[in-house]
């Protein structure tokens, strides 16, 4: 009989000092993603067919980010629609991109640095808001 309790003892504290896994979930809400544009800027002036390079800087959650995509996209309004991609699927760790700036007018463009990792990390908008820009109509 002391033998049988000796056997528990050990492997209930066994159990109790192994290494607890820390779930991907977890550790990646306690470190979100946010991108922050660096160009264009607050204010700036664009015209159709002018070749921009739109560059940005994020903040990753603690995960593996070889499933992991960007995407740009642009709003028209502000930041409360999208308009359109700018691109596609992109490796995160590239945080630029030359765009065509495309013959749509508007003094409220904004951008959207988009982030995702396939089951992984939801996909989390990120509206540059404070980078609000225009673009000019061509006639």
């Amino acid at each position: 009989m002391k033998t049988s309790r000796l056997i528990l003892a050990l492997l209930a504290l066994t159990f109790a000092l192994a290494p607890q896994p820390i779930s991907t979930a977890s550790a990646s809400q306690k470190k979100g993603y946010k991108a922050k544009l660096i160009s264009p800027k607050a204010g700036d002036v664009l015209v159709p067919g002018q070749v921009v390079r739109i560059e940005w800087t994020a903040t990753f959650p603690d995960v593996d980010l070889t499933m992991c995509e960007t995407e740009i996209r642009l709003s028209l309004d502000g930041g409360a629609t999208t308009y359109m991609w700018i691109t596609g699927f992109r490796d995160p760790s590239v945080r630029y991109y030359d765009w065509t700036v495309p013959n749509v007018p508007t003094r409220t463009a904004v951008l959207d640095i988009h982030f995702g990792c396939l089951g992984i990390f939801p996909e989390t908008p990120s509206p540059q808001t404070q980078a609000t820009f225009t673009i000019v109509g061509l006639d």
